[in-house]
């Protein structure tokens, strides 16, 4: 049973990592800051909740485990509220997001 737990955690590292990768391109290519913040966020949450699980996954049940958990649970938190806080500020400041015209394209 310990090779299929080693083989699990090893495959939530890797599509944690992808996660990150794929979005800090998406942070890259994005046109403007609110749509910068969004991959930012997603990729931090969702990037780093399966990197974390994949090693409370590799640790077992132990006390690194738990610390694990508290800082997966802060990550949770502190994303959503640093986003937010982000977005208010640039609303505040009169940033605008970038309209996509429809019918410029045709």
């Amino acid at each position: 049973m310990g090779i299929v737990f080693s083989y699990f955690s090893n495959f939530m590292l890797i599509i944690g990592s992808l996660f990150l990768l794929i979005g800090a391109i998406g942070l890259i290519r994005m046109p403007d800051v609110f749509t910068r913040m969004h991959a930012a966020s997603v990729m931090e949450t969702a990037g780093a909740s399966l990197i974390i699980i994949g090693l409370i996954i590799n640790t077992g049940f132990t006390i690194v485990s738990l610390k694990l958990i508290v800082i997966l649970l802060a990550i949770f938190y502190i994303s959503s509220v640093a986003t937010h806080a982000l977005a208010r500020a640039c609303i505040h400041d009169d940033l605008k997001p970038i309209a996509i015209n429809k019918e410029s394209d045709q």
